[in-house]
């Protein structure tokens, strides 16, 4: 892509509404532009960032042998009703009647109507173990939006749903779930935390959050520095169990929830299956839920400097920017495009900074986005036919050949596979 017809518009001064940094970050690198309060549009960056996001959440779900469906966002109240949580997820769910007079609501999650769709359709024990997974947008009338898209009132979560016809099916289930979702955080570049938590509204016996640390972090837990014992924030000081030492207070962001919710919503709706000896059994079920879109933000929260995003290599937006310092010197100009083409022919993810400004402009810039790696053709390339390769992670300058750039690139990508 060539940024002069890219739509990147970054920002130098941070905006005074951007209270965390991923939010301040995200507004300058031209990743999000604010519609009203808790609602975001996605530019052209950002949503490169949201699909790869996606696509290693698809690709570990697949993994597991769960299967994508697309749920409606728009659903019956009255499914609400039934399972009794009209009431208590209360003012949080927009609610309106359309011209019919039918009461509907903007989902917030989906567990009435993935229950519903399978009593409709799944009748037999030899229809199961079945997991289903959707990637969609969510509503929430949150009373407070904070922190861009860390509590948005608009946004993007992978909900799964296991259905098995015993505990021993649900558990193989969950365990499963529980690895993807460490290998997904993990190809996210994250360091966090799995707690095991309170299922609350959800219900059922038992759940697992995953939590990133977070300065911004709303969510508070105490984590031992020694065995990484970690429990949630008691009013008492408390030590570890296993080492007898003080625990840490950490901030962090939850970024991913799994429940074994049992028979709570298939008692309610009444999904029945014949088992082996032919009689009626209420199908187990679980739910497994990854905040998407607040990935950005927990993202942002753990790869950045003082100049700005250091993307991980998975999920940045491109895989290399190359910066021709000097656009009217046509030998720069001309290096610069014919690098840039060969780079796109074999295969790498590449942005072209070929606007007409100063070089400190365009450094500002390329350290702002965070792109992995940066290749600069200035003045040495006139004189001793070099270029720059830049690491943007460590800093690491590599001043070469252009015949050796490849081979460089290339060098970089196994060790940070490693």
């Amino acid at each position: 892509m060539l940024w002069s017809r890219a739509f990147i518009p970054t920002l130098r001064e941070i905006p005074q509404e951007a209270e965390s940094l991923s939010h301040q970050l995200m507004l300058r690198a031209g990743l999000v532009r604010p519609l009203v309060a808790g609602v975001y549009s996605y530019l052209p960056l950002g949503l490169r960032v949201l699909n790869k996001i996606e696509r290693i959440v698809r690709e570990e779900m697949d993994s597991c042998g769960a299967v994508e469906l697309l749920l409606p966002a728009l659903q019956p109240e009255e499914i609400w009703a039934k399972s009794g949580r009209d009431k208590e997820i209360g003012d949080v769910m927009f609610r309106f009647r359309d011209r019919r007079g039918r009461r509907l609501c903007l989902g917030p999650t989906h567990e009435e109507v993935i229950t519903q769709l399978v009593k409709q359709n799944i009748f037999s024990y030899r229809q199961l173990p079945l997991i289903l997974y959707q990637i969609q947008v969510k509503f929430r009338d949150e009373i407070r939006p904070r922190f861009g898209l860390v509590r948005s009132c608009e946004f993007i979560m992978k909900d799964a749903y296991s259905f098995d016809q015993d505990q021993h099916g649900l558990k193989r289930s969950y365990d499963k779930m529980l690895m993807a979702y460490q290998r997904i955080f993990k190809r996210c570049g994250l360091s966090f935390l799995v707690i095991e938590a309170d299922p609350g509204l959800m219900g059922g016996s038992l759940s697992h959050e995953f939590l990133v640390p977070a300065e911004s972090g709303e969510d508070v837990v105490l984590c031992c520095p020694d065995c990484k014992f970690v429990t949630r924030e008691t009013k008492d000081a408390v030590n570890c169990p296993k080492c007898n030492i003080n625990l840490q207070r950490l901030n962090s962001i939850e970024v991913g929830h799994i429940f074994q919710l049992g028979t709570k919503y298939s008692k309610v709706f009444q999904v029945n299956l014949l088992n082996q000896q032919g009689n009626q059994n209420t199908i187990i079920m679980g739910c497994y839920g990854i905040g998407v879109s607040r990935l950005i933000s927990a993202i942002l929260e753990q790869n950045h400097d003082d100049n700005g995003i250091i993307w991980p290599r998975e999920v940045s937006p491109f895989g290399i920017i190359i910066l021709p310092l000097e656009i009217e010197n046509k030998n720069i100009y001309k290096a610069g495009m014919e690098i840039y083409n060969e780079l796109q022919k074999s295969g790498f993810s590449v942005l072209l900074d070929d606007r007409n400004e100063r070089a400190g402009v365009k450094f500002n810039d390329a350290d702002l986005l965070g792109i992995p790696l940066q290749i600069v053709i200035g003045e040495r390339f006139v004189k001793d036919d070099k270029i720059e390769l830049k690491i943007r992670r460590t800093g690491e300058r590599v001043v070469l050949v252009r015949e050796r750039l490849t081979e460089e690139i290339g060098r970089y990508l196994q060790e940070s596979r490693d």
